[in-house]
């Protein structure tokens, strides 16, 4: 009894620790499900679909397992060789002779094995940036699919996340992750075979552990997937969060609001601070245990051993001498290496779970306007637009526009105006399908718009809104966007738009850097950039949506000039709130509560006296008062 009392120990405290986990993975169990989680995707789809941006370089991924079983060589020989050494030094006729040879093969073998680590971190480096570059160019693609509706519901900061933070976590799989666990899979197994061929008795003493090691891992992996989760959901949080608000920094300083966003900063990167003190703390359990198990099975490796060594016990026709204890030391090592190396990968693979799910969920979402399977080219179009019975709502039953027919023939100046919410913005959305009508028709040269090819049918549009938004760059760049035109073409382009009074004034002229949004040029400096960049790519139905809002005079006459000039290229939809801006409109229409209630020219309806005549008379009165006020 009191000979195995130390084992009985051992075997209580591991008992122990493990019905104390496993209580405690029942109660966490339990409480998740009261809580509602949702259910999230499981490990083995993910791999299998994030697996698919692997496969073009599946012959790089199996020349690294060739080199990861050719440097196993070294894992499972170095233990051998050492025992064969102990048992050598105490042989009676030693021979330095044979020792230099065993250490001359113990060298060759490590070099070897320090070479092809080498050469399979390069090639796994290279070929898991490749993939990472493939997965962000399919999620950028992906998102450029997506409708305006749906990129509106989704934060800014979140996408970049994905792009960005996720696709690094899905980086470090491809170049390490999934490289080690085959490795280290392969450790084991040898490792295991390597020892049965030695010692059989030994051999089953460390696999005793074995069941411990597997319900401690299973149990970790819930705990750590569960925190990761967390911890990728707290930073998303913090960079929507980021993004917005440094966006907006100009106006939290107007409203001295900085002390309650800095509160709301604080709140989220406390949450963040917490699920990373989380995931620490899993992890500082996990190690510790299997470093528990892996001196447990040195403790019972040199207590056996050294019994059946002083003994000289026979088991199964095997002895076991100091030789063996030493292999078996190290054996145990290579064993147990491999265990505690999944403690520390384990974090990097629930971390590039966690992102695969994220990333997976964009692919997920599926674009709300996509081609049909007959959808057709149009290489140019007259510019006449229909509009047949149209209703459109962004919320279900709430009609933005209800029953909605006109017609615009081509080269045509139409206005839609009326009061905020009335539908007109709506109205140029549909005609370029940024959304879907529920109900209705809306034609372009008496195609319906669903049977154009969204490409085609968007690349013959311009549109001027009254927020420009400008790209990092240069005008050239803005105006351009990146396409091939020659300075000429730029220059004739700004000249028909009056952009190139300001531009020839820039330090650089075309080549003047443009900060981020366009924050050093002015309103009626960004719309002019506009009005170039639409002209220069050739559109034949250009789209104003308070193109002339927010600008000072002198700007806004230069930009009616430009209008004035605009109107003969092709035809032309304008939204506006100054009524003086669309006298010269072919025709307008008036549209209250998402139906049109009036159409005609300016003087066809100021005679009718309606509602465009209410509107009229206002406006001109406000402005007669301020003209006084100013004078």
């Amino acid at each position: 009894m009191n000979t195995y009392l130390p084992l009985y120990i051992l075997a209580a405290l591991i008992g122990t620790v493990t019905t104390a986990l496993i209580i405690a993975y029942s109660l966490i169990k339990n409480k998740k499900e009261a809580i509602g989680f949702e259910r999230n995707m499981k490990d083995s789809e993910i791999i299998l679909r994030i697996g698919k941006f692997a496969k073009p370089y599946i012959g790089s991924f199996i020349i690294v397992l060739f080199i990861i079983l050719a440097s196993i060589a070294y894992i499972i020989s170095s233990p051998l060789i050492v025992g064969a050494i102990e048992n050598l030094i105490r042989e009676p006729d030693f021979s330095l002779k044979k020792l230099y040879s065993l250490v001359t093969v113990y060298a060759v073998i490590l070099i070897v094995s320090i070479i092809c680590v080498y050469i399979r971190t390069i090639i796994l480096q290279r070929t898991g940036q490749k993939i990472v570059s493939n997965v962000r160019m399919a999620l950028f693609d992906h998102i450029e699919s997506l409708s305006h509706g749906q990129l509106s519901s989704i934060p800014v900061g979140k996408l970049v996340t994905r792009v960005t933070n996720d696709t690094d976590a899905i980086s470090r799989m491809f170049t390490g992750i999934f490289a080690n666990l085959l490795r280290n899979i392969f450790v084991i197994i040898a490792v295991l075979i390597a020892m049965f061929s030695v010692n059989i008795e030994l051999s089953l003493v460390v696999l005793a552990f074995s069941p411990f090691i597997l319900v401690f891992t299973n149990i970790f992996r819930k705990f750590s997937r569960k925190t990761y989760r967390k911890v990728k959901e707290s930073t998303t949080d913090v960079n929507t969060f980021l993004s917005e608000n440094l966006s907006g920094m100009k106006i939290i300083q107007i409203f001295n609001r900085e002390d309650a966003k800095l509160g709301e900063f604080a709140e989220k990167n406390t949450k963040l601070r917490k699920a990373q003190r989380d995931r620490i703390f899993v992890f500082s359990v996990f190690r510790p245990l299997v470093y528990m198990l892996y001196i447990s099975a040195l403790t019972c490796i040199f207590y056996f051993g050294g019994r059946g060594c002083l003994d000289n016990t026979h088991f199964l026709g095997q002895v076991i001498d100091s030789g063996t204890i030493v292999t078996f030391y190290m054996f145990a090592s290579k064993f147990f290496d491999p265990i505690q190396q999944l403690a520390e990968q384990f974090n990097l693979l629930q971390s590039a779970f966690a992102s695969g799910e994220k990333i997976l969920s964009i692919f997920d979402i599926k674009p709300d306007i996509v081609d049909e399977p007959d959808a057709i080219e149009l290489d140019n179009i007259e510019g006449r637009i229909e509009f047949r019975n149209v209703w459109f709502s962004y919320l279900p039953g709430e009609w933005v526009l209800k029953d909605v027919s006109f017609t615009v023939e081509p080269g045509q100046t139409v206005a839609f105006v009326g009061s905020t919410g009335s539908g007109k913005t709506t109205i140029l959305s549909l005609i370029c399908r940024n959304y879907e009508i529920q109900k209705g028709q809306i034609l372009i040269d008496g195609i319906d718009i669903k049977k154009i090819k969204l490409s085609s049918l968007r690349r013959h549009f311009g549109q001027m809104l009254q927020d420009v938004f400008l790209f990092s760059g240069t005008v050239r760049s803005n105006i351009s966007l990146r396409e091939s035109f020659s300075d000429d073409e730029l220059n004739e382009a700004c000249k028909y738009v009056n952009a190139d009074k300001f531009i020839s004034h820039l330090d650089h002229g075309l080549d003047e850097e443009i900060r981020e949004r366009g924050s050093n040029l002015s309103a009626g400096q960004r719309q002019l950039i506009s009005f170039a960049r639409t002209i220069i790519h050739k559109p034949e139905i250009m789209i104003l949506d308070e193109a002339t809002a927010n600008i000072d005079t002198e700007t806004e006459l230069l930009i009616q000039n430009s209008l004035e000039k605009m109107m003969n290229i092709g035809t032309m939809l304008i939204v506006a709130h100054r009524l003086s801006t669309i006298r010269n409109a072919d025709n307008i229409f008036v549209i209250s509560h998402g139906k049109i209630v009036e159409s005609g020219n300016h003087e066809e309806l100021l005679e009718k006296k309606g509602r465009y005549y209410s509107l009229y008379t206002l406006q001109s009165e406000r402005e007669n008062l301020a003209s006084q006020s100013r004078a």
